[in-house]
């Protein structure tokens, strides 16, 4: 059975350090020639798109409430089988999760068998740091600390404080990372752009050097090399599950939108829209034609950055309402609802005029974060995705769906429908289901 080093990065919070930490040791594997698997617990899209440009390789998000433990237990899997190593990066505190420890970095580490390492934030403290990895240490014994690492140390003397503090809990210390303004994280609204992508490269290899001075990786290596788990054949949607209801036996033409402007897509969503038929790429913002296509997936982004370009490109605006209004499937989530829209309205204040399938407008005026798990009911059908976004809508349509958050309370986020085209806030998470029920 092939050894591989295997290993989450948790932190006690958000801003601990973990993506700065993530970002750099995947591209200092990358650079010793590795082949280093990325994996993202919950449902950021952001990380990962970090994560894929440390690392060379498409980061994979592993979330409890989104999918089963089966599911995530065969994904990962499935990507790990050829890797060196297996990278995880955690979400919020360690054991954050929707209720209690439900759904957390920690429940997937457990779940999956995984050591963490833990990055903790140094500054402004030293021995203190005792107790607290005490406590990770000891809290639940179904998640195995490998060892941790400082962030924002100091100095070399404040270091050989936290060695002691290690050295007193029986907690090994794998090194640190100084506290440098270089090593601060980029705008997370950055990797979506090229000059965007040559700032964030930049930092990941400062980074990656800053690990390699001061961080003991072959150590985190050896300690968590550990034979990969088989979980048997990954998870798809069988043949019978296809042939059901008004879909039988047919091969989809897929067209999804994936430029600067719509990228956030789930790796897994877009593996069973591979197994469903035929996937092809196209951009709303540069393609002067719709790709032959029997259903149209417009993920997530950032629209509100490219708002000139896509108003431009009337074609491709044209194409997609004829589309729709001669019966054509389409999925739009978030970014891609609102470039549905009559206009939206840009941080500049100016209204840009877009599909106008939804009559609605969107405005990025007085923005409100919105976000988290949704899950949304429609008829008998039950879907689960997840909403971030700080745009709203003015004038919004009546909802087909039914929308709780995680606790089972009410939300007020629509769905909508118009024909053939279903769009909303939410994105939604199929990894083991099959999209095409949606129309049933």
């Amino acid at each position: 059975m092939k050894q591989t080093s295997h290993f989450l990065i948790g932190a006690a919070s958000s801003g601990g350090g973990k993506t700065t930490f993530t970002t750099g040791l995947l591209r200092l594997f990358r650079d010793r020639g590795l082949n280093v698997q990325p994996y993202k617990c919950g449902p950021d899209y952001i990380d990962t798109k970090y994560h894929e440009m440390a690392a060379g390789n498409t980061s994979v998000n592993l979330d409890l409430w989104l999918s089963s433990q089966k599911h995530v237990k065969e994904t990962y899997a499935k990507y790990a089988a050829a890797m060196d190593v297996c990278v995880t990066e955690g979400v919020m505190g360690l054991f954050d999760g929707f209720d209690g420890m439900e759904g957390s970095s920690a429940a997937i580490a457990a779940l999956l068998n995984i050591p963490v390492v833990l990055v903790i934030n140094a500054k402004s403290t030293s021995y203190t740091v005792a107790p607290i990895l005490y406590g990770f240490k000891y809290f639940n014994p179904s998640v195995r600390l490998a060892g941790v690492v400082f962030n924002q140390v100091a100095s070399e003397r404040h270091y050989s404080f936290l060695q002691k503090a290690c050295e007193d809990v029986g907690v090994e210390c794998f090194g640190f990372l100084p506290r440098l303004k270089e090593l601060e994280v980029p705008s997370r609204h950055l990797g979506l752009t090229l000059d965007a992508s040559y700032q964030f490269d930049k930092f990941a290899s400062v980074v990656a050097q800053a690990i390699e001075e001061h961080v003991a990786v072959d150590r985190i290596l050896e300690v968590c090399s550990v034979p990969l788990v088989d979980y048997n054949a990954h998870t798809s949607i069988s043949s019978t599950e296809i042939s059901k209801g008004i879909f039988s036996e047919k091969k989809w033409k897929i067209a999804v939108a994936q430029d600067a402007a719509f990228n956030f897509i789930y790796r897994e969503n877009l593996a069973r829209l591979q197994e469903l038929g035929t996937v092809t790429f196209f951009s709303p913002m540069s393609d002067e034609h719709l790709p032959d296509c029997d259903l149209v997936y417009l993920p997530g982004g950032y629209p509100e950055f490219f708002l000139k370009e896509l108003e431009s490109n009337i074609a491709i605006k044209q194409q997609l309402k004829m589309y729709v209004e001669s019966g054509g499937r389409l999925l739009a989530e978030c970014g891609g609802m609102m470039y549905l829209c009559d206009s939206i309205r840009g941080m500049d204040g100016k209204q840009y005029v877009m599909v106008g399938l939804l009559h609605q407008r969107a405005t990025m005026e007085n923005m409100k974060l919105r976000l988290g798990y949704r899950t949304l009911r429609i008829g008998e059908q039950v879907w689960k995705g997840h909403e971030f976004h700080y745009s709203s809508i003015e004038k919004e349509l009546p909802s087909i769906a039914e929308v709780t958050d995680a606790k089972g309370n009410p939300v007020s986020t629509p769905l909508y429908r118009y024909k053939n085209l279903i769009a909303g806030y939410t994105h939604l998470y199929w990894g083991e289901m099959n999209l095409m029920k949606l129309w049933e």
